[in-house]
This record gives structure tokens, C-alpha cells and sequence, in this order.
């Protein structure tokens, strides 16, 4: 990974408030300084002129002396803009809903941030009980089919700029045997990160994010064994990924990785 602190481009302050904001999940309730320097690593009198700073830019409000900080108005709008940005996620919402629904699991697309996936949209099947993962969630990019099916479609020169190990690059290469042959990626259980979870991931590549995003269906291994990654909801999610390609006009995100 790139050394940051030796990057003389990089403001460590910006990436210091930006990743006060990133300590938010939709399921919070506030949280308070302390919660904010658990969550960032950053100690809490760095928290305290962070959180005062992005209040008084409206990116975080705060209505009492001991009240829960809260995103504000400011990162409200940011994030509308950005979602008006991405519309492909729009455009194939009702189709995930379905393929969740149809296959009763998780429905999610993960982008790539730093050495992880992160969720950006989940949709969780209408009336079957599975895992539940909030957008905002970040998962390994090793071990998780996800980053299989990211890493496997990025292009060389982004991959080599990550610095990769002898087992992240096998593991790209086993991403990318995987989708040639069959068009999805099934994280191998030797390298999955958690053995509580079974996913299957196509990559789709989004001209908005400037690389590819991970379209993925999970569950637990009792509601999706081996068996239905393969037969099943691996080629359901690979049919979507290829009707979402065709309604955008963009071609295969492994047409990209060179």
C-alpha cells in the first residue's frame, strides 16, 4: 500500500476530518468523542478540534452540551449529489430487490476503499432471515469474493500500484480464472476472511468510480452452500450484471484489466 505519511501531496489533516466523517454508520444513533476516537484511532483532543471544525462547516451537528454528534446538513447534501452521480445504482435497485427476494439473500454492491470493500447499497430479501451487513460496512479486499471480483478485473498498472504480495496476486489470478470460467468469483474457503459467510461477486465496471464496483449476493452457509453459489445465484447475479451492461452501454469489466 502506498505510504501516505511520506506523500508530501497528502494533507493528513483533511484525511483526519474525512475519516471522522467515514466513522458514521446508518445504524448509529450519534456517537459521542469517545465513540468517534474508538472507531478513527485518532485521540480524542484531535477528535475534539476535528468534530468542532466540521460542525462549524454544517458536516456534523450537535444539538446539546453532552448530545450524540450527527452527520449534518452539509454531508446530507454531499451525499445526495454523489448518489445523483452514481445513477447505475438506481437504475438496478428494483432487480436487486428481486434477485434478494428470489434467492433470499443479501443483495450489496462494494467499491474498492483502500484495502477494502466497502458497501455502499445492500438490499435484504422481504421474507427470509439472513445475514445483515449496513452500507458503510468495509470487508477484507484478501479473502472476500468481492475483492475477488474487483481485484480480478483491475487493470495492471492499478494492481502493481498496490504493491501486491505473492497471495494477493494468486489470488486475482484465481478471481480471474474464476469469471473467464464461469462468470462470477467464489471467494476458495482456505482464503475466505470469515467462515460465517458465503458470497458469490461479478464485477461491473463503473465509468463514475473510474474502476469496477462488486455486485455480490451472501448468506450464511447453511441458506447458500457451494452448490447454489454455483448452480444458482452465481449465474442469476451474473445475467443481472450483464443486463445492467447493456442498459448503460458499458462493456465487461474484464474487457479492462489489459
Amino acid at each position: 500500500m502506498t505510504d501516505t505519511g511520506a506523500d508530501r501531496k497528502f494533507a493528513n489533516t483533511l484525511a483526519r476530518g474525512l475519516g471522522v466523517l467515514r466513522a458514521f454508520r446508518a445504524s448509529d444513533n450519534g456517537l459521542t468523542h469517545a465513540q468517534i476516537a474508538e472507531r478513527t484511532g485518532l485521540p480524542k483532543p484531535t477528535i475534539s478540534r476535528l468534530t468542532y471544525t466540521l460542525c462549524e462547516l454544517g458536516y456534523l451537528s450537535h444539538g446539546a452540551r453532552n448530545d450524540r454528534f450527527r452527520l449534518g446538513p452539509a454531508a446530507i447534501v454531499l451525499g445526495s449529489v454523489a448518489q445523483v452521480a452514481v445513477a447505475f445504482v438506481d437504475r438496478v435497485s428494483d432487480d436487486m430487490q428481486k434477485l434478494a427476494d428470489e434467492t433470499g439473500t443479501l443483495a450489496l454492491i462494494a467499491v474498492r476503499d483502500g484495502d477494502r470493500m466497502m458497501l455502499v447499497r445492500t438490499w435484504r430479501p422481504a421474507t427470509a432471515s439472513t445475514i445483515w451487513l449496513e452500507p458503510g460496512h468495509r470487508i477484507p479486499l484478501h479473502g472476500s469474493s468481492s475483492g475477488m471480483a474487483f481485484l480480478a478485473a483491475l487493470d495492471a498498472e492499478r494492481f502493481a500500484a498496490m504493491e501486491p504480495d505473492a497471495e494477493l496476486q494468486a489470488f486475482r489470478q484465481e478471481g480471474y480464472d474464476q469469471l473467464v470460467g464461469q462468470g462470477f468469483t467464489i471467494a476458495p474457503e482456505a482464503t475466505r476472511y470469515a467462515g460465517t459467510v458465503n458470497a458469490v461477486s461479478v464485477p461491473y465496471y463503473s465509468g463514475e468510480f473510474g474502476e469496477s464496483v462488486a455486485f455480490t449476493c451472501g448468506a450464511t452457509p447453511a441458506d447458500l452452500p457451494l452448490s447454489r453459489m454455483q448452480d444458482d445465484v452465481g449465474p442469476a447475479l451474473h445475467r443481472l450484471v450483464q443486463t445492467l451492461e447493456a442498459r448503460t452501454g458499458r462493456a465487461p469489466a474484464l474487457n479492462r484489466r489489459g
